[in-house]
């Protein structure tokens, strides 16, 4: 086995036979060759190049961990003050993120939601709990006083979830094309009045952002958690990430309209279902897979097996916007991390041998936001896969084909 499959291979936690396989097939497919062994050598200059940056020789695996997570917070401490050292107990400490998604990102109009659908929705399945956490006789009062749009971000921690999906999302499934409209993707820092009602929604996420891809919102609900290590950068990251996100899905269900079963494809479009279907055939085969599968199984099969992330696209989208930035501050130094999402290397950790250590910018913030006491690797890995792709197809080819192919499953080539 060529010494590259090998490295690879430990890269992304897989065999080096399947990789095998589907460089001889993916050669056969486009032409090229010396994909992967090219990512390996430049994975191995990019190693060199980003130890020297940091200061360090040759060193072992806590040595660079550690390297990166003080990058990341040296960062979020410009950030941090540049943004005038923002609250995130109330609606208004994050209005210069805000400002600043418009502007790295550009304004962008999708295909959403109408606002009477929503409200439609509402009064069909009324939200018990949200109407008598905000002191509301019934939904109509609710619906006088309140934005829907808040209300609607609210779903998403004070319902239960069951409710959710066997009451609540069953319209869904008589959803027409004239149900939406084309506006503009929605920021909304939700008011103080949801600190509590979304304090058990922060814990189990770690997060307090969220978004609705079929409403086109991103909202960022209030946190007692004040100016922690890393905070500003992942608040700024996940808010342009979930911005590419809901851009992504609007393509989605505007391109669904004139298909006979719109409404059960927008379903499972939102449900983000991943295929179990065989990738086995003559020609390559990737799999969508449309969410971070190791967060409930690192050992799950399908992340093993050839398969493209959209999130990993939405992550690199909203990486390469962080470079504005760097034109109004060159100190926060966001070059730094371009193009380092996928890469990765084996370093000598002790007893433990060579342990994983991932460049990538947001499995850092995550590590720095969580105390750095967890190495974070899934965003690396996922970026990899999808590296290997667009090394062979181009990024754009590849936005094409998840977007015509999402519905299936499977990107056979």
């Amino acid at each position: 086995m060529q010494a590259y499959l090998d490295k690879i291979s430990k890269l992304l936690r897989t065999e080096s036979t399947i990789l095998q396989t589907l460089e001889q097939k993916m050669n056969k497919a486009t032409g090229k060759k010396g994909i992967l062994e090219g990512l390996v050598q430049k994975n191995d200059q990019l190693v060199t190049a980003k130890n020297q940056k940091l200061g360090l020789g040759n060193p072992n695996a806590q040595k660079v961990y550690l390297a990166l997570l003080d990058k990341v917070k040296t960062t979020d401490a410009l950030l941090y003050d540049f943004f005038g050292q923002p609250k995130f107990n109330d609606a208004f400490g994050c209005t210069a993120f805000t400002k600043t998604v418009a502007g790295v990102a550009g304004q962008k109009t999708g295909f959403f939601l109408r606002e009477q659908k929503l409200k439609d929705f509402l009064v069909l399945n009324p939200p018990k709990n949200i109407i008598r956490a905000l002191g509301h006789q019934n939904v109509r009062a609710m619906l006088e006083k309140e934005d829907v749009y808040e209300i609607f971000a609210g779903l998403r921690f004070a319902e239960d979830g069951h409710w959710l999906n066997d009451v609540f999302f069953r319209p869904y499934l008589d959803l027409r094309p004239e149900h939406f409209e084309r506006r503009e993707i929605k920021i909304k820092m939700l008011d103080a009045k949801w600190l509590e009602i979304g304090r058990g929604f922060v814990a189990k996420k770690l997060h307090h952002i969220s978004h609705l891809k079929e409403v086109g919102l991103v909202f960022v609900i209030p946190t007692e958690k004040e100016n922690a290590p890393g905070q500003s950068l992942e608040v700024l990251t996940l808010i342009l990430h979930y911005f590419h996100e809901i851009d992504f899905y609007a393509k989605i269900f505007a391109g669904y309209q004139k298909s006979p079963d719109f409404a059960q494809k927008v379903v499972r479009a939102l449900q983000g279902e991943v295929s179990g279907q065989t990738l086995a055939g003559n020609g390559p085969a990737w799999r969508i897979v449309q969410r971070y599968l190791a967060k409930n199984d690192k050992n799950d099969p399908r992340l093993f097996e050839p398969h493209i992330n959209p999130e990993a696209l939405h992550w690199l989208k909203a990486e390469r916007d962080l470079l504005k930035l760097d034109e109004q501050k060159p100190e926060f130094d966001f070059t730094f991390w371009q193009g380092l999402d996928w890469m990765g290397e084996l370093l000598w950790a002790g007893k433990k041998g060579d342990e994983l250590v991932s460049y990538d910018l947001i499995d850092n913030i995550i590590a720095l936001t969580r105390g750095g006491l967890m190495k974070y690797l899934y965003h690396q890995q996922e970026a990899l896969w999808n590296k290997i792709f667009t090394e062979y197809l181009g990024l754009e080819k590849m936005e094409e084909l998840l977007v015509q192919n999402l519905d299936k499953g499977i990107i056979r080539l």
